[in-house]
């Protein structure tokens, strides 16, 4: 575990770091022969597993929803709801944010689709640097809790658990989520007034007419996530079909350019599917490595002869977490960490998709907390304005989600009720 810390930290690809840790400790306990046929077979067993196809699909569906103009029409009909509120742009990107990220299951994804369309109109009615990049930045996060999220199909099929149950658990979570995060903006600007300004009054017909223009992202929701719950999709099916039907009203409704549509294949390709993959195989060969050390079951009988209460067990997994999340990828983080934990969290009868749910939000954290928050860096490029207001921004909903966490731990049935009730 040092010698992937030690790569990580010189910035190695973290996919690289664990394929070269995972090779490395396999062949000190089991030989060079087998190490090299294991690396041999492991990327094969990816990429052939067939759950897996999720996620490309469902980056892809929300690629072609960017691409085609989709989350515009979806920002403006929430701007047009909230922007003459004080602090309600920014409040309006928190919720397109989360409206967005029923469509797209990224959180890098969202970060960026909301940024480029809401940052040019928070500049414009002269909005703190901290507080538009911060929102945005938190908004983000939405993606992987809001389903569909690829996060939880990774979760999912690491420990055999209903892809389904999480999707329906993290609903709940995430709108609470958004509404702790317009809190917060909301206090923020009632303290500072300057942070946010009020902006133009609109009509109701206005409203009415911007409104009207989101029915697509609707469309592919329902389409999405009522498919998977009336039994009719399987979860890759329901990707598959949300990536076509995405793909249909770009060309149909929005008339979407071919440059476009090559760039949203290219990007769900390359940038997202092709670097998640290689996590992927390095998580797989690290994951070996870990079973034939017995680190897992070892930590796992350890801490249970502590005979510590489940809480403090779940707290201490969770700070853990958070420390990585500094540090690491959203995804590195479930492949890594889920594995080693997983067989405790059994052990000690707790709920799996509870479980499930508190690690996507940890990891959500993440995102958004220096010095590596994914997001953070992310909008700082979509921005361009110095890291240090992007790092003040972040503060306030860091501490949001610090209160968010808390309400999920201490009350489990914010996140069981749903899959309770319908599943």
């Amino acid at each position: 575990m040092g010698a992937l810390i030690f790569l990580i930290f010189i910035r190695m690809p973290i996919g690289m770091a664990m394929l070269l840790v995972g090779a490395g400790g396999f062949a000190a306990i089991n030989g060079v022969e087998p190490a090299v046929a294991l690396l041999q077979n492991v990327p094969y067993e990816t990429f052939i597993q067939y759950s897996y196809c999720v996620v490309p699909l469902f980056i892809l569906m929300g690629n072609f929803a960017f691409k085609s103009g989709l989350s515009s029409d979806l920002y403006w009909a929430v701007r047009k709801m909230m922007g003459s509120l004080r602090g309600g742009l920014a409040m309006a990107t928190v919720g397109a944010c989360g409206a967005f990220a029923a469509i797209c299951g990224s959180s890098v994804a969202t970060a960026i689709t909301m940024g480029v369309v809401a940052l040019p109109e928070m500049k414009k009615y002269k909005y703190s640097d901290a507080l538009a990049t911060g929102a945005i930045a938190a908004g983000g996060t939405l993606g992987i809790l809001i389903p569909p999220s690829t996060i939880m199909v990774i979760y999912g099929i690491i420990t055999q658990q209903s892809i389904g149950a999480l999707f329906m658990a993290g609903f709940i979570p995430g709108i609470l989520q958004m509404l702790l995060y317009i809190a917060t903006i909301g206090l923020l600007v009632r303290r500072t007034p300057s942070l946010g300004p009020a902006g133009e009054s609109c009509s109701m017909m206005e409203k009415a007419r911007a409104l009207s223009k989101v029915w697509g992202v609707v469309l592919l929701f329902v389409l999405v996530i009522g498919g998977l719950y009336a039994g009719i999709f399987s979860p890759n099916e329901a990707a598959g079909i949300g990536a076509m039907a995405a793909m249909l009203l770009g060309f149909i409704y929005t008339k979407m350019p071919k440059r476009q549509f090559v760039a949203a294949c290219m990007d769900a390709a390359v940038k997202s599917t092709g670097i998640g993959f290689l996590i992927m195989v390095g998580a797989m060969m690290f994951g070996y490595f870990l079973a034939v050390s017995r680190v897992p079951f070892v930590m796992a009988d350890s801490i249970a002869a502590l005979n510590a209460p489940a809480l403090i067990v779940i707290i201490g997994i969770l700070l853990i977490l958070i420390a990585l999340g500094c540090f690491m990828d959203s995804m590195a983080i479930v492949l890594l960490t889920v594995p080693i934990f997983f067989p405790l969290v059994q052990q000690m009868n707790i709920d799996p998709i509870w479980f499930g749910i508190l690690v996507v939000r940890v990891t959500e954290m993440g995102l958004i907390t220096p010095p590596v928050g994914l997001n953070l860096f992310v909008i700082k490029g979509v921005a361009n304005v110095p890291m240090s207001a992007v790092f003040r921004g972040a503060v306030p909903f860091i501490a949001a989600d610090f209160i968010h966490l808390t309400l999920l731990i201490c009350f489990p049935q914010i996140t069981l009720f749903l899959p309770s009730l319908l599943m």
